[in-house]
């Protein structure tokens, strides 16, 4: 390592810093003064400014959130302007800070601090918050606003989630960094008391601690107020207390409007206990690494607000009109104050200093980067090839590799995949408790404390946190995250899968056990529903693969490796239109979106559907079989279940009857089609139609048509074996045919 590569970031990151040096030192002292006296003043009445808007915007709009916007206030500034790493010119700067919003109804706090320190937000943005078409939502939304790191609103997710941003930053460093600290930024998140009642943030915060996880801050602001009442009613233990036992150090700020408390203790959060991570992804030092920190602020939302402040109407809604006037005089500004003139020239050109020293960190960011490469080649090479996404040809090679076995469960060859494609792809993840379950164990060891280059996470028993983890990997950038679990568990689960989805984030959730096929463990562990409800969730995929096929071939569309159309058939010569014609590649007007690989416990037969298969599942669905024309009846099926669509059509071929069998592996993908394809596979014309899913019936109406019959579950199962269940619920061989049967008949 080369002697003139620091080891940590530069810990220089005051606002003076970023002065004229030379001017301040050629003036005589008492100049010195005046000018540092100027700047505290300017800098008091950049605060002021910074308190008073969310009230005159709540008040104009009659609508919002201005109590813990006022509050932070300081916070918030302090943040921005002397602590954390960050450029308002370049806000998806490689080397930032990354600062989470969990309290997402306080966008305000956050908008305006976006706007003061020039991310290009204007002030007229601020008046327009939660308007349709602006810049500035009710909620952040990430790719909305400049410098919004991840949509938050729902409370707790952003603990969640800045967990997975450390976590992932933590491994950049220790697999990248080489002992230089380059990679190794912070994770600040800001939540109040509702996020840490919600129990993803426990979920979360106990896995940080376990693994010593020291690149997170987490700021609380403890003003002990919630919509119903003080936190008193509901919320009584001692947090501080709770976030020790996970394993976290606690510091204090005991006056929220403290700007030296403030500075001089989020400072002291930054620093490190630990050591750095050394080349091999151990922690450096050969010791344990340290410990995330809990910083609680002690604030009173609304302040300064004699009237509101403290009280729970100060948290959403205008303070009235003669109260926002009266909040402006204790903060020095006439009770009409105008956004002008609460932000005149010289404060603002103040608060814009902001982007000379984000100038100056990420100059100097730069320079120390330029010498990582130089010092360390292979390092760099590493990580520019991770950050460049997926080997497509190493995938492609791999995918090549798996066995297409007869008789294996979705689940294994699913597995098989994970394990060959694992490095090549770039994934990154683990499972809730299950990995042996799921298949999803690779080789290799874990993340833990004295390891954070791990190449996978023990999530434990924590779908929620796990969900929500995998947002924040994702958030990072470099790796695509994983993680499993039972599907009837995804319920857990489910406000982080929808938070992906809103985001569009590439993670992978894969989901075994995906029916009452489970068998003896019960109705408990049974999924009927699960699949009807995950492909409610707008921009999830969710992907139920009918054999080894059709999962290696599935997985090849998740991973861009490459996926062809074009005329083909299967390799049964029964095999028909729609096994692959089309006009476009498959799957290219989606490629990155969170999906669900729903999978089977039980082993099933290799459907034989050859290149009909290879090429149809990546666009969602497919003719697998036919007879003749295939245009008297359509049995459309996913999963387990086309096997049995398959026994039955051939039942009814050898009576004559032109039958196509469908294979509906993804709805999401095989709606991205084009209407000719569409129409190919499933002719309009075709009005004589069974659906087969050994789930809830709700999504199959729209493909049954009013002439067809939805074969499927919607009662709980009971324990018993897998054949049994689904004969007693009416999903086998006898129930298809006799609904086939039905509609020939109408």
């Amino acid at each position: 390592m080369a002697d003139d590569v620091p080891s940590t970031p530069p810990t220089d990151t005051s606002r003076e810093a970023a002065t004229d040096g030379v001017a301040a030192s050629a003036a005589p002292a008492a100049s010195r003064g005046d000018a540092a006296a100027e700047a505290d003043a300017l800098e008091a009445r950049a605060v002021a400014a910074a308190i008073m808007i969310p009230a005159q915007v709540v008040q104009a709009k009659g609508h919002g959130h201005a109590g813990t916007a006022m509050a932070l206030a300081p916070l918030a500034h302090t943040l921005f302007q002397h602590v954390l790493r960050h450029d308002p010119a370049d806000p998806e700067w490689t080397g930032r800070d990354r600062l989470v919003l969990s309290a997402g109804h306080a966008s305000l706090l956050l908008y305006v601090q976006l706007a003061l320190t020039g991310y290009g937000l204007g002030l007229d943005e601020l008046a327009l918050s939660r308007t349709l078409g602006s810049r500035t939502p009710g909620h952040p939304e990430l790719h909305h606003t400049p410098g919004v790191e991840m949509s938050t609103g729902p409370l707790g997710q952003g603990v969640a989630s800045a967990v997975g941003l450390a976590l992932a930053a933590r491994r950049d460093e220790a697999l990248h960094g080489a002992g230089t600290g380059l990679f190794r930024s912070t994770t600040w998140v800001i939540a109040g008391d509702g996020c840490l009642q919600e129990g993803v943030s426990g979920e979360a915060s106990s896995l940080a601690g376990t693994l010593g996880l020291e690149e997170l801050v987490l700021i609380w602001d403890d003003n002990r107020i919630t919509i119903d009442g003080g936190t008193d009613i509901a919320f009584g233990e001692d947090v501080r207390a709770r976030y020790r036992a996970y394993g976290w150090r606690v510091l204090e700020v005991d006056d929220a409007a403290d700007l030296d408390a403030l500075r001089s203790t989020l400072e002291q959060a930054r620093q490190r206990e630990g050591g750095g991570a050394g080349a091999d992804g151990s922690a450096g030092g050969g010791g344990r690494a340290g410990r995330p920190t809990l910083v609680a602020v002690r604030s009173v939302i609304g302040a300064p607000s004699a009237l509101r402040g403290g009280t729970s109407a100060a948290h959403a809604g205008g303070f009235g009109d003669d109260e926002v006037a009266a909040v402006a005089t204790s903060l020095g500004f006439a009770a009409g104050a105008s956004s002008t003139d609460l932000l005149p020239d010289d404060v603002r050109n103040w608060a814009l200093g902001a982007r000379d020293r984000g100038a100056r960190l990420h100059a100097e960011w730069d320079e120390r980067e330029a010498a990582w490469r130089r010092e360390h080649p292979a390092a760099a090479d590493r990580r520019d090839a991770v950050a460049a996404g997926a080997d497509e040809e190493a995938v492609a090679a791999a995918l090549a590799t798996v066995a297409v076995d007869d008789g294996a469960a979705t689940r294994t060859t699913s597995g098989a995949v994970l394990s060959a494609v694992h490095d090549a792809a770039r994934l990154w993840g683990g499972s809730a408790d299950l990995s042996s379950s799921t298949n999803v164990a690779i080789t290799g060891e874990a993340v833990s404390a004295d390891r954070p280059g791990g190449d996978f996470v023990h999530f434990g028993i924590r779908e929620h946190a796990m969900t929500a983890i995998l947002s924040g990997v994702a958030l990072h950038g470099l790796w695509r995250p994983y993680g499993s679990t039972y599907l009837a568990f995804s319920d857990y689960a489910r406000p982080s899968i929808r938070l992906a989805a809103l985001m569009q984030l590439p993670a992978l959730y894969v989901y075994t056990h995906d029916s009452v096929a489970v068998g003896e463990d019960g109705p408990t562990h049974q999924p009927v529903e699960q699949v009807a409800s995950l492909r409610t969730v707008p921009g999830l995929d969710v992907v139920r693969p009918a054999d080894s096929r059709e999962v290696v071939a599935a997985w090849r569309r998740l991973l861009g490796s490459g996926s062809s159309s074009g005329s083909g058939s299967g390799a049964d010569p029964g095999a028909g239109p729609g096994s692959g014609s089309g006009d476009r590649p498959a799957g290219s007007e989606r490629t990155v979106a969170p999906t669900a690989l729903v999978l089977s416990r039980q082993a099933l037969p290799d459907l034989e559907g050859g290149d009909a298969t290879e090429q149809g599942t990546p666009r969602g669905g497919y003719v697998l079989w036919q007879q003749g024309g295939g245009g008297d009846l359509a049995l459309i099926a996913t999963g387990s279940e086309v096997q049995v669509a398959l026994r039955t059509a051939r039942l009814l071929a050898d009576e004559g009857v032109d039958v196509r069998v469908v294979s509906l592996p993804c709805l999401e993908w095989f709606e991205q089609e084009p209407r000719a394809y569409r129409d190919e596979v499933l002719p309009p014309s075709l009005r004589a139609r069974v659906t087969v899913e050994a789930g809830s019936r709700q999504p199959w109406g729209r493909w049954a048509g009013l002439d067809g019959i939805s074969v499927g579950i919607d009662e709980f199962g009971e324990s018993g074996s897998g054949p049994e269940l689904l004969r007693l619920r009416g999903v086998d061989d006898a129930a298809v045919l006799a609904a086939a049967r039905e509609v020939l008949a109408r």
